[in-house]
């Protein structure tokens, strides 16, 4: 069979090459697709197409393969193709004598300009897009990686109001690309029977929607149209939302917040967030439901709502750079990385050491690139980074702390971002989330010693002298060692925080750090505000000597945040509240 098909194919090249929209001086038939999946880190390429009998071929070939192999290949399958396609019934067959062997259709690829291809080429060289394929008398356009969705899908929850964010998940495309068509349900007549189509569409083509009033009780439907930067578009997909659009909350605690923050800041400066979102893995427990949240109405607490809270009010922020804590990692894949990528903003995660939540930093694709990552495990870092060395030293003193302070899961985010109109100025960004147990202040402390180390060797090591903003969730209250530690620049070792569970526990030491850093939205009579406690705990420290605050974003007032008792409520999505500043340049 090979020789057969391998003199077919020798025929073929020996006779004048035909255009590959056929000769004649007819007019060419439409062509069908033949694409090709072709990724360099792969080793096998795929080509689908559907042969002139309607079966269709999915073919998976070596790249480095000649393409007279693949060609064979192709022109077997044709005609074992046409051989089903020609068998005849019983009685035929008994009539018409036995059938010869299918003939074996001839097989070419030719290049755009209508040259043949040589059949030594290796695959991955000769199924370049435009191609053309000749099967017999039918024609294939080879399309070469194009555009493709692989993932299409709308949140389980849609408030009117609120921003519909769709995940997108595309090969070969970008979602900035892609084209999107949004469409609600027909209303039932008055009759109860639908009018005319089931589905009417809006007015909105953008990949953000957000439904109004007038939807409430409408599901949504989606129809996303895959394209490139080289105006190519793939298959359009839909997807329908699994319930309708519900009535929105009405007024949030973040609204008033936005007035302040309805536009992106200059190139100048840089807004910046730091907000513990609430994990759902802590938001979801029994004793959350009962003793810490009593108060928050159980569908308030559930996920797929408070992420249209969040979506929204991040959104509203238009902020350059987002540092959030408790960030579930489905949250983050399945999102809030979706949602805030739709408003400019590329997102990073890190995950705590066995958990299932973590940090998060976004930053504003037009102002910033991301330079370099430097992420660490507090307990990991301490023992097996040599720039910790001193400090692991000292805690091996204190047998008790020093377990305490290795099985606790804290990381440290940190990003280099370097401005995308004026290369010099570079920014190492820091975030983490400190041990939370209200004893735990001497661990808080080392935590503290190991961050600061790491960040001195990221923005005075690695890139002098640029800026550090660190932002967190440092469970620590303006009157703690941590802040004073942080702010101060040292620790004495008789601080009251290395005593502070209990002489059993001391844990003295004498720690300092180079950087002059200030809490840029001051010291706030609270940032957390729960049932049983509340007080500043969240912070965003500045390099003094190289930015100041050109504004801070007020908090929400007394009233709003007790308009439900606490946090969280309807109206808030966290038991936390985001600390927003406008920093420049000095």
């Amino acid at each position: 069979m090979w020789r057969r098909l391998r003199s077919a194919l020798r025929s073929l090249r020996g006779s004048p090459a035909a255009p590959p929209h056929g000769g004649g001086g007819r007019p060419p038939a439409a062509m069908e697709r033949a694409v090709v999946r072709c990724v360099p880190s792969e080793p096998k390429l795929s080509l689908r197409f559907v042969l002139p009998d309607g079966s269709a071929r999915h073919m998976q070939r070596d790249q480095e393969e000649p393409l007279g192999r693949a060609l064979a290949r192709i022109a077997t399958n044709a005609a074992k193709g046409q051989g089903k396609a020609g068998k005849k019934s019983k009685k035929a067959r008994a009539e018409g004598g036995a059938e010869g062997e299918p003939a074996v259709p001839a097989v070419r690829l030719f290049s755009r300009d209508g040259a043949a291809v040589a059949e030594e080429v290796p695959n991955a060289a000769a199924w370049q897009d435009g191609a053309v394929l000749h099967i017999g008398d039918a024609r294939y356009r080879v399309e070469r990686n194009p555009p493709a969705l692989t993932e299409l899908r709308l949140p389980r929850s849609l408030l009117a109001g609120f921003p519909v964010c769709p995940k997108v998940s595309a090969e070969f495309a970008a979602p900035q690309h892609c084209l999107f068509r949004w469409f609600r349900e027909q209303r039932p007549a008055d009759g109860g029977e639908a009018a005319g189509e089931a589905w009417v569409e809006t007015a909105a083509a953008e990949r953000v929607f957000t439904p109004s009033n007038a939807l409430v009780g409408l599901r949504l439907k989606l129809r996303c149209t895959p394209g490139d930067g080289e105006q190519r578009y793939g298959p359009a997909l839909e997807v329908e939302s699994s319930g309708p659009v519900e009535a929105g909350p009405g007024a949030c605690t973040f609204d008033a917040r936005h007035l302040y923050t309805k536009k992106v800041c200059g190139h100048g400066s840089v807004r910046a967030v730091s907000y513990n979102i609430l994990a759902d893995t802590y938001a979801q427990t029994e004793f959350s439901r009962t003793v810490l949240y009593p108060y928050c109405a159980p569908y308030a607490l559930e996920i797929d709502y408070r992420q249209n809270l969040l979506k929204k009010e991040l959104a509203g922020y238009s902020a350059d750079l987002i540092c959030l804590q408790e960030v579930d990692k489905s949250v983050f894949v399945d999102s809030l990385a979706p949602a805030l990528d739709a408003f400019g903003l590329e997102g990073l995660f890190k995950i705590k050491e066995k958990q299932h939540e973590g940090l998060a930093t976004f930053y504003r694709r037009d102002k910033f690139s991301l330079l370099s990552q430097h992420d660490i495990a507090f307990s990991e870092a301490l023992l097996s980074e040599p720039l910790h060395k001193e400090l692991c030293e000292q805690l091996a003193k204190y047998p008790l702390v020093q377990e305490k302070v290795l099985q606790r899961s804290s990381v440290l985010q940190v990003s280099v971002l370097q401005s995308t109109t004026d290369p010099s100025r570079k920014l190492c960004v820091a975030n983490t989330h400190l041990y939370w147990h209200p004893k735990g202040g001497n661990i808080r402390l080392i935590q503290v010693a190991v961050a600061m180390s790491h960040i001195q060797h990221v923005a005075c090591d690695l890139y002098p002298r640029i800026p550090v903003i660190f932002c967190g969730d440092f469970n620590s209250t303006p009157s703690s060692g941590a802040y004073s530690f942080i702010s101060s620049g040292g620790i004495a070792e008789d601080h009251e925080d290395w005593v502070s569970n209990g002489e059993e526990e001391r844990c003295s030491m004498s720690l300092s750090h180079p950087f002059k850093l200030l809490s840029a939205c001051g010291e706030p009579a609270y940032t957390n505000y729960v049932g049983g406690f509340h007080g500043c705990l969240d912070y965003i420290f500045i390099d003094r000597n190289a930015l100041e605050v050109e504004q801070v974003i007020p908090l929400p007032s007394h009233e709003e945040i007790t308009t439900h008792q606490a946090l969280p409520s309807v109206s808030h999505p966290s038991d936390h509240i985001a600390l927003i500043c406008d920093l420049k340049w000095k």
